[in-house]
């Protein structure tokens, strides 16, 4: 008796070999609307939090994370992010506002059992009467299908 072999076989086989061939425009059709993450970055949708940097590295690099992240403009004013980007803002306030984001989320990330590519977390913001945040970051592909992070509040998506 002859070993089965997963290979499709006849027309199946035919089909499949085909496909592999197609690009993304004979397989879907045209594209219809596209809106990068670099758009909604430039557009202040999104907030690249790298551009924040605390000695001469990123603040997300600084606390841990290898993948760039980025958080909705809602959340970012949630946890008090507008402190960050005033005009006479120190770098010791911007990093203590992002670290108190961004170590929670790493945390959370650690714990999880890496089934999911969401992680809920809660933010406790620094400074004075700031409540903790509820939130929730997701890891997916970027606009060139590189690994990115964006954090987000839960009705957001």
């Amino acid at each position: 008796m002859a070993a089965s072999s997963s290979q499709p076989r006849g027309p199946a086989r035919y089909r499949a070999q085909k496909v592999a061939r197609m690009d993304m425009h004979e397989l879907f059709g045209e594209v219809i609307s596209r809106y990068t993450r670099a758009q909604a970055i430039a557009d202040g949708v999104l907030v690249d939090l790298s551009v924040f940097t605390f000695r001469s590295q990123t603040i997300p690099a600084h606390c841990g994370f290898k993948y760039p992240v980025a958080i909705t403009c809602a959340a970012f004013h949630e946890i008090g992010g507008e402190r960050c980007t005033a005009p006479d803002a120190k770098n010791m306030d911007v990093y203590l506002v992002l670290s108190a984001l961004l170590t929670p989320l790493l945390y959370a990330i650690r714990e999880s059992p890496g089934a999911d590519d969401r992680v809920d977390f809660t933010c406790n913001p620094a400074g004075p009467g700031r409540k903790p945040v509820a939130l929730y970051a997701l890891c997916g592909p970027g606009d060139d299908l590189e690994p990115v992070i964006t954090i987000m509040l839960p009705d957001e998506d």
